[in-house]
């Protein structure tokens, strides 16, 4: 049996006979698992070439899979595997009588020339199982789109065809392995080399935010950044405010600071973020541009305004309830087409695990969530930042700080995440909570503690916070910014910015 196509009838047509289905055999290649085999029985250090990355189940004949199976228990508990340890095994095996019983072992070492194709006979045989698993990913697409169920949209037969293939390009890749420290750190000497050149130190992409970038030293490739609040906090502004920046560095730098930004918004749509965005760079609040309460004066600021944005390397996806699959197969064409240095998720409960179906459990879903962003982080090259929601337990406290503890579904959030950053604006609460006169207290302590809360407000008025919980490669802390609501603007605080030490 090989990989080329047999056909059990005559496909050319005739004049009296019907032409009939060419009858195709799966993908698969028995002289190269043969050759494999014979190969290891010969000499076990040829089972190191594939042993990261084969398993019995790629193999295409059902003896070949016994086979490996038996000889990788074998070397896996430092035993030899070869023709004469293994007889025993097969000695009365019906699946390998049909091969010739355990005659047929001697018989594949005695046929080897050579060892050192090892590791692409194993290549072949793996590519040949994905060919084997595609089709059977594909015929299970068309048998699905052929059945009429009302509880399954079509949607959501994309989705799972999603996650499969997902799962297939997950399991898919042999290519890793060790590299050599040196090389590691040479790319590590490049990287610092190419921050020191940079006037602004940063080794990441930029998010526009002095403060951050020092603390953070940018968003860095193959990091997971999760950016938490709760609502009103400013979530999205920070997060528009931090993409579009390192976009417009991008295209001002002529590539060499920034970035090019994929912004998947699965609450906003695509004209709300552009309004948003406009409303700061012309200074013109958001709520007054959808009202159409615009002076004369403004247009020409509008006209620069879209000119400028429109040269911009950012770009939104609005499709609502993506799955991970989607927005990973999305940043990829992105990135082909592109280019791609990060990519924002706005926000994280929003997207989708593997369907719909079977989402009961949304712990495990977040989690199969948060561990395919790490995976687009690392498979792309780019940071991935995630908003998130903060779970009511900080409403029933004194101190509204958030808290690592605090993230809805937590645990593999927390885990998945390099950073987790919180934004926190004490002016939201405070002017909720405007002090009213207590029974029985007098005017001296009502307009005492009323003066106190006023002189509070003013300390925060027009700042905000952001909380960086955890960190895998540098210090937490808090970083204090400018918010202006009138605009959903971030900014750096106007405050004296001491010398680096």
């Amino acid at each position: 049996m090989s990989n080329q196509t047999s056909s059990l009838f005559d496909p050319r047509p005739s004049s009296a006979v019907k032409p009939t289905a060419e009858y195709r055999t799966p993908p698969n290649n028995e002289e190269a698992e043969q050759a494999l085999l014979g190969a290891i029985l010969v000499n076990n250090k040829a089972y190191e070439k594939v042993g990261e990355f084969l398993r019995p189940e790629h193999f295409y004949d059902p003896a070949h899979q016994r086979i490996f199976a038996a000889i990788t228990k074998m070397i896996d508990r430092g035993q030899i595997a070869n023709p004469v340890t293994l007889k025993s095994l097969f000695d009365n095996d019906p699946e390998l009588a049909v091969e010739g019983g355990s005659a047929y072992l001697a018989e594949l070492a005695a046929n080897v020339v050579t060892v050192v194709n090892a590791g692409d006979y194993g290549k072949t045989i793996h590519d040949l199982f994905i060919r084997r698993q595609l089709i059977e990913v594909g015929t299970d697409m068309v048998n699905e789109a052929y059945r009429h169920d009302l509880d399954i949209t079509a949607l959501d037969q994309i989705g799972e065809a999603e996650k499969q293939l997902f799962d297939l390009a997950s399991t898919g890749d042999v290519q890793g392995g060790f590299v050599a420290f040196g090389e590691s750190v040479k790319h590590a000497i490049t990287t610092a080399e190419a921050a020191f050149r940079r006037s602004s130190h940063v080794t990441g992409v930029t998010t526009g935010l002095i403060d951050i970038d020092r603390k953070l030293g940018g968003l860095h490739p193959s990091d997971l950044i999760i950016l938490a609040g709760r609502p009103s906090m400013g979530k999205t502004a920070l997060a528009t405010n931090i993409a579009f920046n390192a976009a417009k560095a991008h295209m001002r730098s002529s590539g060499q600071e920034g970035g090019v930004v994929g912004f998947f918004s699965l609450e906003m749509s695509a004209e709300q973020l552009a309004t948003r965005i406009l409303a700061d760079e012309v200074q013109v609040p958001g709520d007054k541009i959808r009202r159409g309460e615009i002076r004369d004066t403004d247009f020409p600021k509008f006209v620069q305004a879209s000119q400028d944005l429109a040269r911009c390397p950012f770009y939104v996806d609005d499709t609502p309830a993506l799955s991970v699959a989607a927005v990973r197969t999305r940043c990829r064409r992105l990135k082909r087409t592109s280019g791609l240095s990060m990519v924002v998720v706005d926000y994280l409960q929003l997207l989708r695990g593997s369907s719909s179906r079977g989402s009961e459990n949304r712990v495990q879903e977040i989690s199969e969530i948060t561990r395919g962003l790490k995976a687009i982080a690392k498979e792309l090259d780019v940071p991935v930042v995630a908003l998130s929601q903060l779970s009511r337990a900080v409403e029933l406290r004194e101190d509204k700080r958030p808290q690592l503890a605090d993230l809805r579904e937590s645990g593999s959030i927390e885990q998945d995440a390099d950073v987790v950053m919180f934004v926190f604006r004490e002016q939201y609460y405070l002017e909720r909570a405007e002090p009213s006169r207590r029974p029985d207290e007098s005017d001296d302590k009502f307009n005492d503690r009323y003066q106190r809360w006023q002189q509070r407000l003013g300390e925060v008025h027009n700042t905000a916070e952001v909380i960086i919980a955890k960190q895998r490669h540098g210090p937490i802390g808090t970083v204090r910014l400018y918010f202006d609501g009138q605009f959903t603007k971030f900014g750096d605080l106007d405050q004296h910015h001491q010398s680096d030490e």
